[in-house]
């Protein structure tokens, strides 16, 4: 987050006096960095199931595995 600051700061305060394209394109990259580092914390491994872990309520978790066509022991 602080370097997407920089950026956005640097950008405006300096950059803009040299060149306005690259200073449009430094505040691009620093508001395209925070989804992105999002995304990447966020993504989950190929075999992490997660959607199959019980919830913790016995009802709900009979009920699921029901419709799932499954028992759990």
């Amino acid at each position: 987050m602080y370097g997407c600051v920089v950026l956005f700061v640097s950008a405006w305060a300096v950059v803009r006096l040299w060149s306005m394209p690259v200073a449009i394109g430094m505040c691009v990259v620093a508001m395209v960095i925070p989804p992105v580092a999002a995304m990447v914390a966020n993504r989950r491994g190929p075999d992490d199931r997660w959607w199959d872990d019980p919830s913790g309520d016995p009802k709900s978790d009979e009920w699921w595995d029901e419709l799932d066509g499954r028992k759990r022991r």
